[in-house]
C-alpha cells in the first residue's frame, strides 16, 4: 500500500524509525491537490479536509504490519482517520487526515509543509 506522510512519519524526524523499522520502500516526495488546510498541533500536524492548500509529503510503499503499527500511532479510526487522497500527480494514495473538531484554535501552517512552517 503506498502511503502519502506529511509530519513526523517523515524522513528526519522522530517517528520516522516507524518506517525505517518496517523496511518500507520509499517512493517520492510528493505534494496533494488543493483542497486542504495543515495545522499545527504543537509537537505534530493535522491535515485537514477542505480549504485551498495542498500540502507536502513523503510516499512510502508499507506492508501491513506498518500499516497496523501506522493506525495505532495515529490513533485510526479515532483521532486520525487513513483516507484515500489525490497528489497533484493525479495518483491516488492513503493518507491519515483529521476532523476540523481537533484543530480548532490551532494555527494553520500557510506553506502546507511541516519542515517548513
Amino acid at each position: 500500500m503506498k502511503v502519502f506522510v506529511y509530519g513526523t512519519l517523515m524522513y528526519g524526524d522522530y517517528n520516522h524509525s516507524l518506517i525505517r523499522e518496517g523496511n518500507c520502500k520509499f517512493i517520492k516526495e510528493a505534494v496533494t491537490k488543493r483542497g486542504f488546510t495543515l495545522y499545527d498541533l504543537g509537537g505534530f500536524p493535522g491535515m485537514v479536509k477542505g480549504g485551498n492548500s495542498a500540502v507536502v509529503g513523503e510516499i512510502y510503499e508499507v506492508c501491513p504490519t506498518t500499516v497496523n503499527r501506522m493506525d495505532i500511532l495515529e490513533g485510526h479510526p479515532q483521532f486520525y482517520r487513513r483516507n484515500i487522497i489525490e497528489l497533484q500527480s493525479g495518483e491516488k494514495v492513503q493518507t491519515y487526515i483529521l476532523d476540523e473538531s481537533y484543530v480548532r484554535g490551532c494555527p494553520v501552517i500557510k506553506s502546507g509543509s511541516w519542515k517548513n512552517k
